[in-house]
């Protein structure tokens, strides 16, 4: 019975084998059961993080709060080519005939 546990044992999947070694089973039923309980465990919480990802993703298909038009400080800015400083057009403000020194 040892030879058919330790053959066993040595086919589990490593998560498994690491969650059955450190209970040290060493009844071939009971290690059948527990590694069979495990294995069942392991699906069930993948399918439900799946189940939670797939959820995650189809609430992100939602419209954006606020439109892409560049408005933001991140946005691309759409100059004008008018001075923020006296409103006239044909230089920036950095270049402004009216700027203070």
């Amino acid at each position: 019975e040892e030879d058919k546990y330790v053959k066993f044992e040595s086919g589990l999947r490593p998560d498994i084998k690491q969650l059955i070694g450190f209970s040290e089973i060493r009844d071939f039923p009971t290690l059948v059961t527990k590694a069979r309980i495990c294995d069942e465990d392991g699906k069930a919480k993948s399918s439900y993080y799946k189940a939670m990802n797939d959820r995650k993703g189809r609430s992100q298909d939602r419209g954006k709060p606020y439109d892409n038009k560049g408005n933001g400080s991140g946005g691309r800015k759409q100059g004008n080519g008018q001075c923020y400083k006296c409103g006239a057009r044909g230089h920036m403000s950095y270049d402004c005939p009216l700027k203070d020194d």
